[in-house]
């Protein structure tokens, strides 16, 4: 088990991450963050709002079913939006911010999953 700060630290281990947050999607606030080639307070801001839009889009839709994660590719970059499932980090995500020519996506995801589920709040 991680606590936050350790959690966003092993996220910087992922091939070619930039910068990590872990936001509560009700403030918007951040609980940790990592790295610094980004701001990461706008950042956790920003994806706040795509969360909850996300949400309010799943909820008009009638869909009985949860976010994962959200993908948001750039040019440079990947960016991945991880919602915390255990029962105590609801309303909780992780973000990621990936330099795209230096990671691997499908194993960036499969890194995030495992540090999301080792995550203590």
């Amino acid at each position: 088990m991680a606590n936050p700060v350790e959690s966003m630290n092993s996220v910087m281990t992922i091939d070619g991450a930039i910068g990590a947050a872990l936001v509560d999607y009700d403030s918007g606030m951040t609980l940790a963050t990592a790295g610094n080639g980004i701001d990461l307070e706008l950042a956790a801001a920003g994806n706040t709002e795509v969360v909850r839009a996300k949400l309010r889009v799943m909820d008009s839709l009638g869909l009985d079913d949860s976010i994962e994660d959200i993908l948001i590719t750039l040019g440079a970059q990947i960016h991945l939006i991880r919602l915390v499932t255990a029962p105590n980090g609801h309303g909780l995500f992780i973000y990621v911010a990936l330099d795209r020519s230096r990671s691997n996506l499908a194993m960036a995801r499969r890194q995030l999953q495992g540090i999301e589920k080792a995550l203590e709040i």
